[in-house]
């Protein structure tokens, strides 16, 4: 989705696909292995910036290239705290963000003991690459996550868990930030989203009744942690608003993120572009709303999903201002296929218009 963007600035951009399946495959210019040093090496060859749309690069790899001076954004010195959680959760605590009570759990013993503490109740993470529910879960004992402690000694260099607080929320937010390497950042009003089965379903912009404290909190932290991890590009501060009135952060990406995906058309200035502006330095786009009010449902695959052409028809007749994007996946339950986004005056019809397009792919 960086693509349009890139012609639309005059940009000449390269894009690495994993392989020929891949939805990045129809702009690839290449095709291979992100976690080799040699084919990254390669392509960076012929790249002014290297950047990327998730985290899971390896750091080997970053810091080579790093070294043999390629401009890469973000940096790994930044990406680590999005690649592993516990490093995430002890750097964001030296700076005295508000999170969930957490500790590093390296046996069931310690996770036993934390979910005593904490009422009986304890969200569990692997400290890397889970993403969309995976690698999280709630348990009531230690032996719900035996597997995973199993797989600790596994690689022989053993390693730890995350356990966190289970969160009494009112709502989850998120903020968007975008930060240039010459230090100017630009944020998008603060969001709320909408989460089924640990999966990003809707994502409401602005927050409805968050132009006050809630949106001034949002902000000032998603300024810190994008100055003081030195984050090049977009990044998204995921953050739970608590019945006791916390705003605590829950995850970090930094990348152009599913919660913001409704910018492409409803701001002035997508996180795209803006993303790519970041990483060349070049001066930011506004980030105002085009309506009051913008919604964007999430298209997941299902049991059983309507072929695209039939559902992309319905969807369109029904709800012609609605903004449809696919994204070139194969469906299969749970995965984010697409999202549709509408923009209005009257927060609820929006809403409608959006699930109701939406709902043509589900069948």
């Amino acid at each position: 989705m960086m693509v349009p963007a890139a012609v639309e600035l005059g940009v000449e951009i390269r894009v690495l696909a994993e392989n020929e399946g891949m939805s990045a495959a129809i702009a690839a210019t290449a095709v291979g292995d992100y976690t080799d040093l040699a084919t990254v090496r390669d392509f960076a060859r012929d790249v002014d910036v290297l950047t990327f749309d998730h985290e899971h690069v390896p750091q080997a790899v970053l810091r080579a290239l790093v070294a043999e001076g390629v401009q890469v954004h973000p940096g790994p010195d930044a990406l680590q705290y999005a690649q592993d959680k516990l490093r995430m959760r002890e750097r964001l605590a030296s700076l005295g963000i508000p999170m969930p009570d957490w500790a590093r759990i390296e046996t069931a013993e310690e996770l036993d003991a934390f979910i005593a503490d904490h009422g009986g109740h304890a969200v569990v993470k692997t400290a890397r690459g889970g993403y969309d529910g995976k690698g999280v879960r709630v348990v009531t004992s230690a032996a719900q996550a035996e597997e995973w402690f199993l797989a600790l000694d596994e690689d022989g260099r053993g390693g730890a868990l995350l356990a966190e607080e289970l969160v009494d929320f009112r709502r989850e937010l998120a903020q968007l930030v975008a930060r240039r390497p010459s230090g100017d950042i630009t944020l998008w009003p603060v969001v709320e989203s909408v989460q089924k089965d640990g999966v990003c379903a809707e994502v409401i912009a602005p927050a409805p009744s968050a132009a006050g404290r809630e949106a001034e909190m949002a902000a000032r932290i998603g300024t810190t942690i994008a100055e003081e991890l030195g984050v090049t590009g977009v990044l998204a501060v995921e953050l739970f608003e608590t019945t006791d009135e916390r705003i605590l952060v829950n995850e970090l990406a930094m990348r152009p993120h599913n919660t913001g995906h409704w910018t492409i058309d409803g701001s002035t200035t997508s996180q795209f572009e803006q993303h790519l502006r970041a990483v060349l330095d070049l001066p930011f786009g506004a980030t105002g709303h085009r309506d009051p009010w913008s919604v964007m449902v999430n298209i997941l695959g299902g049991p059983t999903v309507r072929t695209l052409d039939e559902a992309t028809a319905l969807a369109m007749a029904d709800q012609p201002t609605a903004k449809l994007h696919l994204y070139g996946k194969e469906p299969r339950p749970g995965r984010k296929v697409g999202h549709i986004t509408t923009g209005g005056d009257d927060l609820d019809e929006v809403v409608f218009q959006a699930r109701a397009a939406a709902a043509f792919f589900q069948d």
